[in-house]
Parts: structure tokens; sequence; C-alpha cells
């Protein structure tokens, strides 16, 4: 319960910083969509029930301000953190560099699937598809920039907590 609560601690300084980043590149008209972030950690090192307990508030988080259907962004990280999950064992899970790599890729199929399920909204689906690659493309850079603090915010989270403790399997 412990881990949860401090990855869950974590996984609101991250929708706030995210917030605040939207707002100011709001004149630009991009949006950062970095929803890896809030799923590999705890797919990575986590055992499945907090690990997705963790994923699953993480996106009932970012439905609450979004305009979408309430519970898309939650059980969207909760496939992207079982898919994960069921890899974790042929992933290189205690490197940075590989972690950032997997939010990478679990980040592009989130934003994918989520742009699916929205695209059918708008009046005119093929003109959005320009911006919504060069949004996935800021995206994918500030993820870059930003996965290896905010993992690190994680691990020294759950160690100051004293919630490193327990074994992770």
């Amino acid at each position: 319960m412990r881990r949860f609560l401090v990855l869950l601690a974590t996984a609101l300084i991250l929708w706030t910083v995210l917030a605040q980043a939207n707002h100011a590149l709001s004149d630009l008209h991009v949006f950062l969509f970095t929803p890896a972030l809030f799923v590999v950690y705890a797919a990575l090192m986590l055992p499945l029930p907090a690990g997705l307990a963790t994923s699953f508030a993480g996106g009932l988080l970012c439905d609450a301000t979004s305009p979408v259907a309430f519970g898309t962004h939650a059980l969207l990280f909760a496939a992207a953190h079982a898919v994960v999950f069921h890899l974790r064992d042929g992933l290189p899970r205690e490197d940075t560099v590989g972690r950032v790599v997997i939010a990478l890729l679990a980040n592009l199929g989130l934003f994918l699937a989520f742009s699916f399920l929205q695209i059918a909204r708008s009046p005119a689906p093929a003109a959005v598809w320009p911006r919504v690659l060069a949004d996935l493309a800021c995206s994918q850079v500030a993820l870059t920039i930003v996965a290896p603090w905010y993992f690190a915010l994680q691990s020294r989270a759950l160690v100051l907590a004293g919630a490193d403790r327990a074994p992770l399997r």
C-alpha cells in the first residue's frame, strides 16, 4: 500500500508539471502527451496488483481534467501496464536508458491508441493528423528529457518512504 501511495504522489507531481508545461505551450499550439511516464516505472518495478492500481489511478487523474469519456485514460493505462508487465522479464528494467526506450515505445502506442479513439470526434479527421504527428514528435522529445528525472524521483521517493525494502516480484 505504501508503494502505491508514494507512486501516486509522484504521479500527482508529474500531472501538475505537465499541466503547467501544456499551459505554457498553449500559445504555440503544442500539447505534450506523455502517458507512458504514469505507467512504465510501476509496470517494470512493482508487483502486478500495486503497479496496476498505480497505473489505473494515474489514468483516473488524467481523466479528471480531460474532455474525454471518464475512464478512457485509466483503461488505456491499465492495458499498457499489462503489456509492459508481461514483457518486463525480457526488458532492461534496471537501466535508465532501457526504461526511457521502453517509455518511448509505450508512449507511442498509447498516443496512437488514444488518437485513433478520439479522432472520430473531429469534424475533419484527415486535417487533424499533421497536428497530431507534430504533438507526437514534441511529446517524444519531452518524454526523453523528463523521463530520467521522473524515474529518479519515483525511485528516490520509494527509498525515502521506506517502501523499497519489500521484494518487488
